[in-house]
């Protein structure tokens, strides 16, 4: 074999392996996520709930903790929620809870962080290790003091630190509070926890007048779950409500936008189907929640 015939033999052999090595896998951007409040409306309870979750093709859901928490008054055990979502394959990712942490009533905050800890507790439990802290009891009455919310912020999120559940700081786009991406984001930066974190969503966004342009702003570490939902051209946003959102892909929003700009390429990001439609609660909950990730899969994949 000459040099020319021996460099070819190389060559070859290299261009071979190359065709039969296989390329990793690129990971997911997103996990598929459902918020249970889209199927609410049907009054399955917790275990119903789980099981057209799991049927669906869902493989994470948000718990609401009232529906939680009726489960266990019922008889059931943390042992007994973590076999049932063993079985079904289903990782709890978010907690959906009301405790009123933030409001400036001493007293009623005092009685909002006891409730915040029991829930976190029991949360713990059952390996849901993330709990919304939207701004309950302060939607209406005079404009709190960024400072002082990022106060109190910072004491839940040490609260969490001491459970192992993290409370992630909730947008809401009707309430005189944390209405707007500007608020939360500096609540959560001046909070200075390293466990602080975001909750948004896409029509909380729209409704309380910041829009999706400045997401970008947003540092990839602060989004580990997102609201997804689309909403219409009518009503107005001044008089749009929750019930009007609509599955992904059925209104205006900008979502292709949107998860462009919250998509981690260090990790996927949770994206939580989240209506409150009362027509889609007319429906059966296996064909809700079976179209919702159609849609958001649909969505995504376009990407």
């Amino acid at each position: 074999m000459n040099r020319r015939e021996a460099l070819t033999t190389v060559i070859t052999g290299i261009g071979s392996t190359a065709m039969i090595t296989p390329a990793p896998a690129p990971s997911p951007s997103f996990t598929y996520c459902l918020n249970m409040s889209t199927i609410r409306g049907q009054k399955l309870g917790f275990r119903k709930e789980l099981e057209v979750a799991a049927q669906a093709g869902f493989r994470s859901v948000e718990i609401w903790i009232n529906t939680f928490q009726d489960w266990l008054k019922a008889g059931n055990s943390f042992a007994d929620t973590r076999r049932l979502l063993g079985d079904l394959g289903i990782t709890p990712e978010n907690a959906i809870g009301f405790a009123p942490w933030i409001i400036d009533d001493t007293e009623k905050r005092r009685k909002g962080l006891d409730q915040l800890k029991a829930e976190m507790e029991q949360l713990r439990e059952i390996g849901c290790l993330r709990i919304a802290a939207p701004p309950m009891g302060a939607t209406e009455g005079d404009p709190l003091d960024l400072r002082v919310a990022a106060e109190r912020y910072r004491a839940i999120l040490e609260t969490g630190a001491a459970t192992g559940v993290v409370p992630h700081l909730e947008l809401w786009g009707f309430s005189k509070n944390l209405s707007r991406l500007s608020e939360v984001l500096y609540v959560a930066t001046e909070a200075g926890h390293p466990d602080a974190r975001l909750l948004l969503d896409v029509y909380h966004l729209y409704k309380g007048g910041s829009g999706h342009a400045q997401l970008g702003y947003v540092g990839k570490p602060l989004v580990e779950i997102f609201h997804v939902n689309d909403y219409p051209a009518s009503p107005s946003r001044e008089m749009m409500k929750d019930a009007d959102r609509v599955y992904t892909g059925d209104g205006i929003a900008p979502l292709k936008e949107v998860l462009r700009t919250i998509r981690n390429p260090e990790k996927p990001v949770i994206i939580s189907l989240e209506l409150f439609n009362a027509t889609y609660y007319g429906q059966p909950a296996q064909e809700v929640a079976q179209t919702g990730l159609q849609k958001m899969k649909a969505l995504a994949e376009a990407l």
